[in-house]
């Protein structure tokens, strides 16, 4: 079974789901986890507070690549206040495998950045 979802992750980071840019999107928002260098970028297109389409870019480990292909694909359709509601387990559990303590932040970044776009902020508040 694990072999499996080995399998899903390989497949969605050589053929990542929902991948580029909007044109004129509502929110955007875009981060990086600087201890590795991997980068998300998120854009948002809303219909009355639902993700009517969305898109990412980035490049990095395939941990986080394939992370964000799944989240594009498990939020298309829900409403800003669903994804608010996410939590880390949620994305955890659909990635399928064991994931280190080590990469845990290379599987998260792609919600991290969703959260975000979803509160629309254009930065980190510091």
């Amino acid at each position: 079974m694990a072999e499996l979802y080995r399998e899903h992750i390989l497949d969605h980071y050589q053929h990542p789901r929902n991948y580029g840019t909007l044109e004129r999107p509502d929110r955007t928002f875009e981060d990086s986890n600087p201890l590795c260098g991997d980068r998300i970028r998120i854009d948002l297109k809303l219909e009355n507070d639902r993700i009517a389409d969305i898109r990412f870019t980035g490049r990095g480990c395939a941990i986080s690549q394939a992370a964000a292909s799944i989240l594009t694909e498990m939020v298309k359709g829900k409403t800003l206040e669903e994804v608010k509601q996410l939590g880390a387990q949620d994305l955890l559990e659909e990635l399928g495998v064991p994931i280190s303590p080590a990469r845990r932040k290379c599987a998260l970044l792609s919600l991290k950045v969703l959260k975000a776009a979803a509160y629309g902020l254009n930065e980190w508040p510091t």
